[in-house]
């Protein structure tokens, strides 16, 4: 489980009191390593160059962002807060992404502020076949989980509503699947 308080962020104050977070949830930015993946993920993999970073840029800022090693990593940057940012001379407003070189140097700049989120990795090579929430690697594997879907939910909803809740006076917690409970420090 990742727990908001262990992932590791960046914060970068300039002179004048902007600042700039980097919450480095999956692959590492600059000398910040993330939590460790889990070992059979494709982001526990060195040479997958998956990254997920969340970036705060205070109103007259700019971040640049690293280089891959690799031209066929894909880094994807959405911009879902703010006024946007400015990537050499194209703006990306708010409720926009774009797909960025990776394996070039590239300087964001925000002059009135954003959040952005950028997804990177490099791609696994395998068949993939999308329709709605369904992804899966050939024709014949989504037709069947749109059957198993249709027919069971996945295993059904164990609960007797629709929208159970637990008691607001419990902390965080997460159940794994062994029956383990874990809780944050």
């Amino acid at each position: 489980m990742l727990w908001a308080e262990q992932v590791p962020k960046i914060r970068r104050i300039d002179t004048d009191g902007r600042r700039v977070e980097v919450v480095v949830i999956a692959g590492a930015f600059d000398d910040t390593s993330p939590l460790n993946p889990p070992s059979n993920s494709w982001a526990s993999k060195d040479s997958a160059e998956v990254a997920v970073w969340h970036l705060h840029l205070d109103p007259g800022t700019s971040l640049e962002l690293p280089p891959t090693r690799s031209a066929e990593t894909i880094r994807t940057l959405y911009v879902f807060d703010g006024d946007g940012v400015q990537i050499d001379e194209t703006h990306l407003g708010c409720d926009t992404g774009s797909v960025l070189r990776s394996n070039d140097i590239t300087m964001l700049q925000s002059s009135g502020g954003a959040d952005c989120l950028v997804l990177q990795g490099r791609p696994i090579g395998e068949p993939v076949v999308q329709q709605g929430p369904f992804v899966m690697n050939d024709e014949a594997g989504l037709r069947q989980t749109f059957i198993d879907y249709q027919r069971t939910g996945f295993g059904g909803w164990p609960w007797p509503v629709d929208g159970p809740v637990h008691d607001p006076d419990r902390k965080r917690f997460a159940v794994h699947p062994n029956g383990f409970v874990e809780e944050p420090n």
